[in-house]
């Protein structure tokens, strides 16, 4: 019985299978991508670290760390020291800021560096050679064979990268990589006072040694050298943990796409049902039970769902291929596509239950047809005393929403709010068509012409589309339009450029005694400074008494408000601000990128006062602090080049990170660091991208360990990479807006007799076609704009909490591209509306009134 109606009614219910296998269709894609994407790590975790060990300090290793390295069970060993510098090539013009690596020793012992020519890698170490991005190339109008200038040292290039293990866009947005021999490094003097570098030497361990207890052996002892180990696990764990995050955000994504069409397959359903109500009297009056019937077009449910499950996961494994592209430039690691039969078979299972459970309480009506519906159709319709079955099956759909969520996050918590956010988008967007509807009953436009009346009462009609096209077309466009504010607003945190006071170069590591020769030379081009500003280097002693020492070695200690990933599960989770080297300024006033939220702002250290009788004032940046366990009032004491120095807070600050101006995560009084040994930062504007190269060249020919940021090309590279992220998640939100547009279309056509009957009923009575089409015009235009609107209005909403919240930003609101969207929303719906009633005015009347 359930095929025999199927037959009939395969060609009105096919969009509705359509929107269920986009949805699986999204969901396989994302989850088999996650799987594929895990493989890669577990192959080439180790060719990512190249070492089984690797030791990392952001400080010349110790005499006390050297000796623990030269006791490790390694059949080999390299160093590698990485450091930012300019590099130009002197035959050409122009200059860029790179990622130098100074290599020692047979680097890497997993995995390899492929270039071009092959053998450039192998040779490197064979004299005064320099392997480097082609971007560099590109950048600087060079090509293999020139002389690079690096520091005061000088490199043949001999070739190219084409292939770096662990490269990723993220890190090469501050500079493309090249790699020298470290016997060299010496020569080119950047590696003075203030110069940012990190040390690292890894590791091949005999066979029969393992890394893991090995590391766990050393931690405890290099910790408190502040030095840190990796193993091939921990690298494997934390890429995991960030990549699968990743990815199962974007699996959320689809799985809205996959309920949206659940929300399809009900609102189909219920039309169904109220279509079928004369063949279910029938059924009845031949001694159907009303249990049979509901078995008969549950199992129509179940067919439906498998089907569109089914196809959707075929469609989703190709979707799946194009995923790694999308994101390709941002991921450590190749990512080769592959069927995931477990996630093939897991969203052909999720499609069809969700076909189910979504269908399910619209089919608890035909349970209460009554056998008289056979003879008194024009009256008899489902009865509407309360259905005790209503509740369970009401409780069922809520269950299976959150357990959908909690099984594609891996956290029922996780999934339990992401299930609150869509229940009360949904909320808002069913409560807007509610509203809508008795707007129109209580205000009615009685003074409008006719055919806008007309086309207002279709929102209210019996069997009406208000609420589906509504919660199928709105939430697609309040997912789409939520992600682009997010991006929007992410992005617009990032302009340098933004103004004519804005700086757009920065100049690091500038020498006490360099500081007037650069201010001259800024002068005489008659472009603007700021600044300078000092930078004092320094490390933490102890906080609040404690010694660093002893609160490293604390494993089980978790600081306040301590919110990263440990790289190492047996060291507290704040190690990283306890372990760190800061860079550190003074200074007597707020700035524009920071605000006092706890406290009061210091002053200066009074005459005569030293740091052995009177702690120094300092503000601390909020997050930190709760990093630290620290409040006004406590005290932390620094090793400022060997001196101790006590200080107090007296204030702490929300800094905006995002300005690329210089912020700091300390701030001191004016009066005790001054005669600290520092460096200077500056800041300058120039607006022609050929006058500041020029700049930029000049600098690092006269400076050589002056280091030049052109804050414009930064802000261009980071726009892209988060473009490319969007893309990927604009691209998965895509579904959703298709599955609305399935649900619409598969809405009006689930009525197209009833709308059909309608239309030849007014043009028996004398309405013109071009009446009929304007008054779809008018229904269907006020559905897209409540829509969109209501959608753009909730999108705000999440979007100033996401800003505020979850990014810690300023909110900004983009007028012109949420007017475009909510314009194309509106466009969608009545293109949708005057395509499915082009039958109505083309079919003649009498041919539809004998029917």
């Amino acid at each position: 019985m359930a095929w025999r109606e199927l037959r009939a009614e395969a060609g009105r219910l096919g969009l509705l299978v359509g929107a269920v296998g986009i949805g699986v269709a999204a969901l396989v894609a994302i989850n088999s991508f996650t799987e594929n994407l895990q493989d890669s790590v577990r192959r080439q975790a180790r060719a990512l670290l190249g070492a089984d060990l690797a030791v990392t300090s952001r400080a010349p290793f110790s005499q006390a760390v050297e000796a623990v390295l030269d006791s490790l069970p390694a059949v080999a060993s390299a160093r590698v020291t990485n450091f930012p510098a300019m590099a130009y090539v002197p035959r050409t013009t122009g200059t860029r800021l790179v990622q130098a690596s100074a290599v020692a020793g047979p680097f890497p012992f997993y995995g390899e560096i492929k270039t071009a020519p092959a053998s450039a890698w192998k040779e490197l170490q064979d004299g005064r050679r320099v392997v480097v991005d082609p971007v560099l190339l590109t950048a600087l109008t060079a090509r293999v064979g020139d002389t690079l200038a690096l520091g005061e040292g000088r490199f043949v290039i001999t070739g190219t990268l084409t292939n770096l293990a662990g490269d990723v866009g993220v890190r090469a947005a501050f500079g493309p990589r090249i790699f020298i021999p470290a016997r060299y490094l010496e020569e080119t003097r950047l590696l003075g006072f203030g110069a940012q570098a990190e040390r690292q030497a890894f590791f091949k361990l005999r066979p029969d040694v393992s890394a893991g207890a090995l590391a766990a052996r050393l931690s405890p002892v290099l910790r408190a050298e502040r030095v840190r180990v990796r193993t091939v696990a921990d690298d494997r764990q934390d890429l995991n943990d960030l990549l699968t995050r990743l990815s199962k955000y974007l699996g959320l994504v689809a799985l809205v796409a996959l309920l949206l069409g659940g929300i399809g397959v009900g609102s189909a359903v219920l039309v169904f049902v109220r279509r079928k109500l004369e063949t279910i009297a029938v059924l009845r009056c031949l001694g159907a039970t009303a249990r049979q019937v509901f078995a008969v077009y549950l199992t129509q449910a179940a067919v439906l769902g498998l089907a569109g499950s089914v196809a959707g996961a075929a469609f989703g494994v190709l979707v799946q291929q194009v995923l790694p592209s999308l994101l390709r430039g941002l991921l450590p690691v190749d990512v080769q596509a592959a069927i995931a039969p477990r996630e093939v078979v897991l969203g052909i299972g999720l499609g069809t239950w969700t076909a189910l459970v979504f269908a399910l309480l619209p089919l608890l009506a035909v349970r209460r047809v009554s056998p008289l519906a056979a003879i008194r159709r024009p009256y008899e319709t489902a009865r509407s005393d309360r259905d005790p079955w209503r509740w369970p099956a009401a409780g069922l759909l809520v269950a299976s929403v959150v357990a959908l969520a909690a099984l594609e996050v891996g956290s029922w918590r996780t999934g339990a709010i992401f299930s609150g956010g869509i229940g009360l988008a949904l909320g808002v967007l069913w409560l807007a068509a509610w509203l809508l509807v008795r707007a129109v009953r209580r205000w009615f436009p009685g003074g409008w012409p006719y055919v806008w009346r007309q086309g207002l009462a279709n929102l209210f009609r019996p069997a009406n589309q208000t609420v589906a096209v509504v919660l199928a077309l709105g939430f697609g466009a309040f997912l789409l339009s939520t992600l682009f504010l997010v991006q929007h607003n992410l992005l617009r945190g990032l302009e340098s450029t933004g103004g004519p006071q804005r700086p757009n170069l920065l100049l690091l590591d500038i020498q006490t005694d360099q500081a007037q020769a650069v201010a001259l030379e800024l002068r005489e081009r008659g472009f603007p400074e700021y600044g300078p500003v000092p930078i004092v280097p320094m490390r933490i002693i102890s906080v609040k008494g404690t010694p660093v020492v002893q609160l490293l070695a604390d494993t089980g200690r978790a600081g306040p408000g301590a919110r990263r990933e440990r790289r190492n599960r047996d060291e507290p989770s704040n190690a990283w601000a306890l372990r760190r080297e800061y860079r550190s300024t003074y200074r007597d006033t707020v700035v524009a990128s920071e605000r006092i939220v706890s406290g009061t702002w210091m002053g200066s250290v009074g005459p005569g006062a030293t740091s052995a009788d009177q702690p120094v004032s300092i503000s601390v940046e909020q997050d930190l602090a709760g990093e630290l366990g620290v409040t006004v009032g406590d005290e932390i004491v620094w090793d400022v080049q060997g001196v101790a120095i006590p200080s107090r807070v007296t204030s702490l600050r929300e800094v905006n990170w995002a300005r690329f101006e210089p912020n700091f995560f300390v701030v001191f009084a004016p009066g005790r660091l001054e005669q600290a040994p520092q460096t200077l930062v500056a800041l300058t504007r120039i607006d022609d991208p050929a006058a500041r190269g020029r700049f930029q060249r000049e600098l690092a020919e006269r400076f050589a360990n002056l280091t030049t940021i052109d804050l414009a090309l930064v802000q261009e590279q980071i726009e892209r990479l988060v473009g490319r992220v969007a893309l990927a998640i604009r691209f998965m939100a895509g579904f959703s807006l298709a599955v609305g547009t399935l649900v619409l279309i598969g809405a009006i056509a689930t009525t197209r007799l009833q709308r059909l009957r309608e239309s030849v009923l007014l043009r028996t009575l004398g309405a013109t076609r071009r009446q009929i089409l304007r008054i779809a015009l008018a229904e269907y235009l006020a559905l897209g704009l409540l829509s969109s609107l209501t959608a753009v209005l909730l999108a705000a909403g999440a979007g100033w909490g996401l800003a505020r919240w979850f990014f810690d930003g300023r909110f900004w609101l983009p007028v012109a591209p949420l007017a475009a969207l909510v314009g194309a929303v509106v466009v969608l719906t009545v293109a949708v509306g005057l395509w499915t009633t082009r039958e109505a005015v083309r079919r003649p009347p009498l041919e539809v009134l004998r029917v």
